[in-house]
């Protein structure tokens, strides 16, 4: 039996944007993913749904009884021929044992490799405002446990050179021991006034920076009732938070937004709401999936030579029918010389990358904008035909018949309600833990309503937050259900919608 591989890969310090390359691609590859705590759930997303996940919850606290079991993991699954990653918070090499593991491995004559991650040590500081060098206020970083294997005869931290030094002194894992690492520091020398920084949950969305200083960091940190994981940043650098914080000063920080759209298109949305600062809930209340009966669509297919015009609605129109166009064993030619039509730019660019340019994109992105950009065609007796979902508004295909058009509509895909955790969501939504509800699609929003008893629930609950919708079809479907819409995007687009969630959030606080 062939044996396999252990790959000690560094999950980095939160943001699941700071995995390296090569750590996405050993996640990609994997077999068997090891991971801990630290390890943002979010990164296992990379990972083939048939891989073995085995979470080995590492919290930073009490006895490490357990190394032992995920050496053994690690050392079993490779022997049995597996690719294994050993997901690690920061870097393996910077106080995650990682060096214990490769040890471990390597006497066990596993073939291994060492992926290093971004350290919370440095990127949480950044992402604090505060670089850990400076050339006037510091050119030395020392980068200390905070947390001493308890099995050592002795305490081998210099507290004298950490107190006398003028540069930086980083602690990772101290929080449960910041008042005698404050009390070793000022016993040795190092000013009271010295500036302080906490850091917890450096780099997500949900970090929470306390700055003070050694006379009063720790009844500040009482205060907060701070805990783990937070990176204790102490020195002059500290200063440059108050002209350095970009992370934090990001326009949706602190926010958390529920994306309602379709999982495989989350995440264009997604992206744009953390690039504001905002921490994302995806739960999709709505999948998009092929028609029950493919045969109206067969058959428009069959017969595409007789069409002038095909007008597609939707991203997902144009994406179903094309498949379907290529599972029957037809190609381009068989469109023959109809022009196309898409109700925006988005569909236009899905139309784009199936290689056709659209003749008709309106300036306003629904059905009603593409009646008013046919005005200038005479329609009577063209051919149309309309790809679209099973249940869509029937506005554009009856007037275009009657302005006199032969209009044929294929259904090219249905949406559904997935399976979704309602009782988490209300949860959430009683503690206020969610602060924008958004919507893209009528469908979106009477899936989301039917995750409550009723719509009484649903209006009460979703009171707590604000509801975005994109555009004003969405918004009327929303209140139609009894949600009141707080924020609606000008136009029916993704960066839109986001636009006019960081518009209203910017308003809001101009206003306190």
């Amino acid at each position: 039996m062939k044996i396999g591989k252990v790959y000690l890969v560094g999950a980095g310090p939160g943001d699941p944007k700071l995995l390296t390359l090569r750590g996405k691609e050993c996640l990609e590859q994997a077999e068997v993913v090891i991971y801990d705590y630290l390890a943002n759930p979010a990164l296992l997303e990379h990972v083939r749904p048939e891989a073995e996940r085995i979470y080995v919850g590492r919290r930073g606290r009490g006895e490490y009884g357990d190394q032992a079991e995920i050496n053994r993991l690690m050392i079993d699954r490779a022997r049995a021929g597996k690719i294994v990653v050993r997901l690690k918070g920061g870097d393996p090499f910077v106080f995650g044992r990682g060096g214990e593991e490769a040890e471990a491995v390597a006497e066990a004559a596993v073939p291994f490799e060492v992926v290093p991650g971004v350290t919370s040590a440095v990127a949480a500081p950044a992402y604090a405002g505060i670089p850990v060098t400076h050339r006037t206020l510091a050119s030395s970083v020392a980068l200390v446990t905070g947390h001493e294997d308890p099995l050592k005869p002795s305490p081998t931290v210099e507290w004298d050179r950490l107190a006398s030094t003028s540069g930086t002194v980083v602690f990772l894992m101290g929080m449960k021991n910041l008042p005698a690492i404050v009390a070793h520091l000022t016993a040795a020398g190092r000013p009271a006034t010295t500036p302080v920084a906490l850091i917890r949950w450096g780099t997500r969305a949900e970090q929470l920076t306390i700055i003070g200083t050694l006379a009063d960091i720790v009844r500040k940190a009482e205060a907060a009732k701070l805990e783990p994981p937070t990176v204790i940043v102490v020195g002059e650098v500290v200063r440059l938070r108050e002209k350095l914080n970009w992370f934090e000063s990001r326009p949706l920080f602190g926010t958390t937004v529920l994306v309602t759209r379709p999982r495989e298109q989350a995440g264009e949305f997604a992206d744009l709401l953390a690039g504001y600062g905002a921490r994302v809930l995806t739960m999709p209340t709505i999948a998009i999936v092929p028609p029950v009966d493919w045969r109206p669509l067969d058959r428009a297919i069959g017969d595409l030579a007789r069409y002038d015009w095909v007008i597609f609605t939707s991203v997902n129109g144009v994406r179903f029918f094309f498949e379907r166009l290529r599972a029957l064993g037809r190609d381009a030619r068989a469109l023959g010389r109809a022009r196309f039509g898409a109700i925006g730019p988005r569909t236009a660019e899905a139309l784009a990358g199936q290689g056709f340019k659209a003749d008709v994109v309106p300036d306003e992105y629904q059905a009603e904008g593409v009646l008013e950009a046919f005005k200038k065609e005479d329609v009577k007796g063209v051919r149309i035909l309309i790809p679209r979902a099973e249940v869509a508004r029937d506005l554009l295909p009856e007037e275009l018949r009657a302005r006199g058009a032969d209009v044929t509509v294929a259904v090219a895909y249905r949406t559904v309600r997935p399976e979704a955790d309602g009782k988490a969501l209300k949860e959430q939504l009683r503690r206020r833990e969610v602060g924008v509800v958004t919507f893209t699609s009528s469908s979106s929003v009477r899936n989301y309503v039917e995750l409550f008893a009723d719509r009484a629930e649903a209006s009460a609950l979703t009171a707590n937050a604000v509801v975005a919708c994109i555009g004003p079809i969405t918004a009327e479907t929303a209140e139609s259900c009894g949600l009141k819409v707080g924020i609606r995007s000008k136009e029916n687009t993704i960066p839109a919608l986001a636009e006019a969630i960081v518009s209203h959030f910017a308003h809001s606080s101009c206003d306190v």
